[in-house]
């Protein structure tokens, strides 16, 4: 027996169809697994490229805000065939063809989420919104056939592939607009934390406004609806716009964006806007050496709003592709071959796909996020905010009725994140893996769509054969996983970031230079403590062993920054060429360094007290250079984190003539130093040629830095 929702009655099915129920449900929560496994990546991709979350804080959030929006603000009726790509006349549907199209369903969601498995294997961010309709389409090929009749609607079709290009293109322009505001307004100020306490929270007046019509719109349309049911508003069409035949005018029945909504949305931002104000007004940004820091912590949270709010109407608006399909083909059987054109949802059937999609997020959803976060470009949490802002709005317009567009929140945020990743130049963005993913949207449709015809052809409507196909077709999915799981990167540890309160997650590859820098620099350090015992006529043995101690620590990091890039684990702004270049000339300053401690273990320093002062004169010349090119890197680990600001440039071009007039003055003090030595050194020749080598390998640890640093003018000026 099996419950007739609409009916309200039992049906009595054999135990093969039994069978087949089953195993639909199957293929419904795998689907819904699928979802959650690829499409998370929408909502928290950029909070975990840009730090403001850990990997497993953006999991646990995701997979929450996901769940709570599949299961509380879904719709609580789903159309029988997705987005509109089949027409069908539900008035003289046949119990043969609803029979077909039940398997059909069953192949469109099998063959969907095999193609998903595969692309969250690759880390590619797909379209589960595409997808199921590249599975939808292709049965619908065969169904025309079968049947002699015409079902697909092609120009709702056309309209899917023209969102390949417009929702990524929107999406990128508005993300790159906001941020270039965000840019223009608070980080090229003098003073951009100061400047930011003010004007964040006029931003997030739109910011918040936006969120709260999508929210309405986008994510509780079923909760508007059920409310309508049970008597707790008049009309739904207060809150929601209208399906057709809408206005413009607010005040009208048949309104687009209805006044109750547009007010609602407005107090929701000045509250929230307000909030933020009273928040910033005595925070106090600690252990922040500038303002550009200041300011993303400022973002972090406006970041992590946005994402929570895209995790919510994702859930509440991608649940029906998996449960979608599943309905209909429970409506089949419940009802011994009837099909409406929408079906009740059971809340059984509502828990299975937010479980699935919640069960998804949190055991696969980490790989595409790191795609979106780390692969495409660098992200800061201003950048990060103002691609969730962009992938909102432009998810919204698209979803209105007016326009009515199914676009997928993937190809809206990626072009997003695109966007603001362009805000830096185009070198700021990897287009390999940016083509890479293209090419995978194209894909979508046909592959899915091959894949579907070749389960339902191989089924023929038949349970049987269905029931051997779709195990073979989960062994095969199982086989391919585990054949390639050498390269598996086991959750645990890809989650294990959040046990750390100071690891805040994949660095930049910036970071990763700067971090070479300091390493550079430690191994300067030593070296001067070396040169300035042997000329205390001190045993330097023991700073010359540090010293070569901190060239290999340094070595270590070039080489896993050569590792991360050969292996493209980090996304390169300057070209993966140029930031090879750029750690080859850093290295050479503690190679140099290392050389001239190894100099002062082969014999004595020339005996001369004033030579030996100059000597020391001349380590603190190398120092002081040494340290300004530090300080040089650190400005342009701030720079990119700055969005390229133009005053940031302004400072590293600074620095980087402080690090040159730096050079000059060593070469002054060695010009010196080497006169002095041959002046008065024909006593002890030997000696005094070793102390000229000796200033040598220093004044060389010099000009490395000034070529270095003169090596990241082409930043400064780009």
């Amino acid at each position: 027996m099996i419950y007739h929702p609409v009916s309200g009655t039992f049906m009595e099915i054999s135990g093969v169809m039994w069978l087949v129920l089953i195993l639909s449900l199957i293929v419904c929560a795998y689907m819904a697994w699928n979802i959650g496994a690829n499409d998370v990546a929408n909502a928290m991709g950029t909070s975990v490229g840009s730090k403001a979350l850990t990997l497993k804080q953006a999991v646990i959030i995701a997979a929450v805000f996901e769940f709570c929006g599949a299961f509380f603000a879904g719709d609580a009726v789903t159309d029988t065939v997705r987005k509109g790509i089949l027409v069908v006349d539900f008035e003289t549907v046949t119990d043969d063809f609803a029979n077909d199209l039940m398997y059909g369903f069953i192949a469109a969601m099998m063959a969907a989420a095999i193609w998903l498995t595969t692309a969250t294997r690759l880390g590619l961010p797909v379209s589960t919104t595409h997808s199921i309709i590249g599975g939808i389409i292709g049965v619908g090929l065969v169904l025309e056939v079968q049947h002699d009749t015409s079902l697909i609607n092609w120009e709702k079709t056309q309209e899917v592939v023209m969102s390949w290009v417009a929702s990524p293109l929107m999406g990128g322009l508005l993300a790159f607009g906001t941020f270039w505001i965000v840019r223009e307004t608070i980080l090229e100020s003098s003073n951009p934390e100061e400047r930011s306490r003010w004007l964040a929270p006029i931003m997030a007046i739109p910011t918040f406004f936006v969120l709260g019509i999508a929210l309405q719109f986008k994510a509780l349309k079923g909760f508007f609806a059920r409310a309508e049911g049970n008597g707790w508003i008049d009309d739904k069409y207060d809150w929601l716009p209208v399906k057709e035949n809408g206005s413009w005018d607010p005040f009208v029945e048949n309104a687009w964006f209805p006044i109750n909504s547009i007010i609602l949305a407005f107090i929701i931002a000045v509250i929230a806007a307000g909030v933020l104000a009273y928040v910033l007004r005595n925070y106090e940004f600690k252990g922040e050496k500038d303002g550009f820091h200041g300011v993303e912590r400022i973002f972090v949270w406006l970041q992590v709003i946005t994402a929570a709010y895209v995790a919510f109407a994702h859930g509440a608006n991608d649940r029906s592709n998996a449960i979608g399909p599943m309905a209909a083909v429970y409506q089949v059987l419940s009802s011994g071959g009837e099909l409406s054109a929408s079906a009740p949802v059971p809340l059984w059937l509502v828990l299975l796909g937010s479980a699935g999609i919640a069960i998804g997020v949190m055991t696969w959803g980490w790989r595409v996020m790191d795609t979106i976060g780390h692969k495409i470009t660098d992200i800061t949490p201003t950048r990060g905010f103002a691609a969730e802002f962009g992938a909102a709005t432009t998810i919204l317009i698209f979803s209105m009725p007016f326009l009515a567009v199914p676009v997928s929140t993937t190809h809206t945020l990626v072009g997003a994140v695109v966007g603001v990743g362009l805000a830096g130049g185009a070198k700021a963005v990897d287009f390999r893996v940016f083509g890479k993913i293209v090419s995978s949207w194209v894909a979508s449709l046909p592959a899915a769509g091959f894949g579907s015809i070749a389960i339902y052809v191989a089924s023929g409507s038949d349970p049987i054969k269905l029931l051997v196909i779709i195990p073979i077709a989960f062994a095969i999915v199982a086989y391919v996983i585990w054949a390639t799981w050498d390269d598996e990167i086991y959750v645990e540890d890809a989650l294990s970031d959040a046990g750390s309160a100071d690891n805040k997650g994949a660095p930049t590859h910036f970071e990763l230079f700067h971090t070479h820098a300091l390493a550079v620099e430690e191994t300067v350090g030593h070296m001067l403590s070396a040169v300035n015992a042997a000329a205390d006529g001190d045993d330097p043995e023991d700073h010359i062993k540090s010293t070569v101690e901190a060239e290999l620590r340094a070595d270590e990091v070039k080489n896993d920054i050569r590792r991360r890039l050969g292996s493209g684990q980090i996304s390169v702004l300057q070209g993966k060429d140029e930031l090879f270049r750029m750690v080859s000339r850093q290295d050479r300053i503690a190679d140099y360094a290392q050389n001239v401690a190894e100099q002062l273990s082969f014999r004595e320093l020339f005996v001369d007290k004033e030579a030996r002062g100059m000597l020391k004169e001349m380590a603190g010349a190398v120092s002081k250079t040494t340290s300004l090119y530090e300080d040089a890197v650190s400005q342009l680990r701030d720079v990119a984190l700055s969005g390229y600001t133009k005053a940031g440039r302004e400072r590293l071009g600074e620095l980087i003539d402080e690090v040159n007039l730096a050079e000059h003055e060593a070469d002054m003090v060695e010009s010196k130093a080497a006169a002095y030595v041959f002046r008065h050194g024909e006593d002890a020749p030997l000696a005094a040629v070793h102390m000229y080598r000796v200033l040598q390998r220093m004044d060389d640890v010099a000009n490395a830095c000034e070529k270095a640093a003169n090596g990241l003018l082409s930043i400064v000026y780009n």
